[in-house]
C-alpha cells in the first residue's frame, strides 16, 4: 500500500486551459486496461521537456528531444504503457515515427509536432498498429477535465494514480496548474522522472520554460530513488498555454515567483508520490544533508544513504542497526571527509558524533522512530553551508516479487 498517498478525486485536478486529453484501451500488451493517452494542445502552447541519461534511452525519447530541438510548436502527445520500445533499435525508431504520424494524421497536424512517450517492457517490439487502432478511441475520448483518468492510463507497476493541481492569482488573474507521474520501480533520475507531465494554463516565454523544468526535475524528480535504477525512459515534460491572460517573459516580472514555487511544488508532489508508491514501499524516508561544501556534495552522500540495499532493509524491518547509514557515509566518496565532525540524527533522535555513538543514544529511541510510516534521516558533514535533500522508501519482500514476476 502506498505511504500516505491517495490519488486525488477528478473534481480536484483542475482543467488547464489549451490542454486536453483523451485515454483508451488499445491493448498495447494486456487486455481490460487503459494503457494509452492523447494529449491535444491548443495553438501558442510553449513545450519543454528533460529526459533519461541513460545511453539506452528508448526511441521515443531520442525523437522527443529531436522534436524538441527543432524548434516547431508542440500540438500533441502521446502516451503508450506495457511496451516502453527502448532497446529495439532502428525498427523501433521507426515505431516512435509511425506513432507520430498516425496523431498527425488523426488531429491535421504535422508528425515533428507530436511528442511520443512509452513506458513498460524494455527490448520487446512495440504493436504499433494497436497503438493507431485505439488513437480513435482516445481522440473521442478528448477533454480538459480528463486528467483523472489520464493518471491512471499511464500506470504500469503503480498501484495507484498520482495527480496534483494549485491554483494561484497574480495580478488579478487565477492561474491553474496540473500535472500527473507514473513510477514505482526502476527508480533514479538522471534529469527527469518515469513519466511526468506537468501543464499551466500561464504564459510563459520559451527561454523561461526550458529553465524552469530544469530547475523543478531537480528540485522533485532528481531527488528521488527507489532501486537506484535509472530509466531508459524517463521523461518530464511541461507545457504552458498562456489561456490564463497571465504572461510571463522575465525572472523580474511581477508574481513570477508565486508561479514558479506552484509549479515545483507540483513537480514535488508528483516526485514524493513515486516514491510513497514504490514497488513493496511500506515507509517514506527523507534524507537529508546539511554542511558540504556544495550541494552536489550533499546529494551524493543523500544518495549512498538513500539507494543502500543495507540501509533500505533495515528501514523495512524497523531494525535501528543504524551503523549501515554511517557506513554509507563513509563510502559516499568525499575522500577528505572527517568522521570526527560528522553528526547523524534519526528523527530528532542524536545517533552519531565524534566518530562514534551518540553518549546520549538510546536504541530504544531509535526504535521507535524505526516503527513510523515516514521517517527523516539527517547527516551534518561540518564542511560547509550547502544542502540537499533526497526522498526515498524501504526495500521489502514484496519489491522482490513485483520483479521477478513483472513481465508475467
Amino acid at each position: 500500500m502506498p505511504v500516505n498517498y491517495a490519488t486525488p478525486a477528478a473534481d480536484q485536478l483542475f482543467p488547464v486551459a489549451g490542454v486536453r486529453l483523451g485515454v483508451a484501451e488499445a491493448e498495447i500488451r494486456k487486455k481490460n486496461r487503459r494503457d494509452l493517452t492523447l494529449v491535444a494542445l491548443d495553438a501558442g502552447c510553449t513545450v519543454a521537456g528533460v529526459f533519461t541519461q541513460n545511453r539506452f534511452c528508448a526511441a521515443p525519447v531520442q525523437l522527443c528531444r529531436n522534436h524538441l530541438a527543432a524548434g516547431k510548436e508542440i500540438r500533441a502527445l502521446v502516451i503508450n504503457t506495457g511496451i516502453a520500445n527502448a532497446g529495439t533499435g532502428e525498427p523501433g525508431r521507426q515505431t516512435a515515427q509511425a506513432s507520430c504520424a498516425a496523431v498527425a494524421e488523426l488531429l491535421g497536424i504535422a508528425a515533428d509536432q507530436v511528442l511520443p512517450f512509452s513506458t513498460g517492457v524494455i527490448l520487446e517490439p512495440l504493436p504499433v498498429d494497436r497503438l493507431k487502432a485505439g488513437l480513435p478511441a482516445a481522440r473521442a475520448d478528448l477533454r480538459a477535465d480528463n486528467w483523472h483518468a489520464a493518471a491512471h492510463a499511464i500506470m504500469t507497476t503503480d498501484t495507484l494514480a498520482k495527480a496534483a493541481s494549485r491554483r494561484v492569482t497574480v495580478g488579478g488573474k487565477t492561474i491553474s496548474i496540473s500535472g500527473i507521474s507514473k513510477g514505482a520501480g526502476m527508480i533514479k533520475p538522471n534529469m527527469a522522472t518515469m513519466l511526468g507531465f506537468v501543464a499551466t494554463d500561464a504564459g510563459i516565454a520559451q527561454p523561461m520554460l526550458d529553465k524552469l523544468v530544469k530547475e523543478a526535475a531537480d528540485a522533485s524528480f532528481n531527488c528521488i530513488t527507489v532501486d537506484g535504477d535509472t530509466s531508459t525512459n524517463d521523461s518530464f515534460v511541461m507545457i504552458a498555454t498562456g489561456q490564463s491572460g497571465a504572461a510571463f517573459a522575465s525572472d523580474s516580472d511581477a508574481g513570477w515567483p508565486e508561479v514558479k514555487a506552484a509549479i515545483v511544488a507540483v513537480a514535488v508532489e508528483l516526485a514524493q508520490a513515486i516514491v510513497r508508491d514504490g514497488e513493496g514501499a511500506t515507509k517514506f524516508i527523507e534524507v537529508r544533508v546539511q554542511g558540504g561544501r556544495d550541494e552536489a556534495e550533499c546529494k551524493q552522500v543523500a544518495y549512498a544513504i538513500a539507494r543502500s540495499p543495507l540501509v533500505k532493509t533495515a528501514f523495512f524491518a524497523s531494525d535501528p542497526n543504524l551503523g549501515r547509514i554511517l557506513a554509507a557515509v563513509g563510502y559516499a566518496g568525499i575522500q577528505d571527509l572527517d568522521v570526527e565532525r560528522v553528526r547523524l540524527w534519526l528523527g530528532n533522535v542524536l545517533v552519531a558524533e565524534h566518530g562514534g555513538r551518540a553518549d546520549t543514544y538510546q536504541e530504544a529511541e531509535g526504535a521507535r522512530v524505526m516503527a513510523e510510516a515516514e521517517i527523516s534521516v539527517r547527516a551534518h558533514l561540518a564542511r560547509g553551508e550547502a544542502e540537499a535533500t533526497v526522498w526515498t522508501c524501504d526495500l521489502s519482500y514484496e519489491y522482490v516479487k513485483i520483479n521477478a514476476e513483472y513481465r508475467s
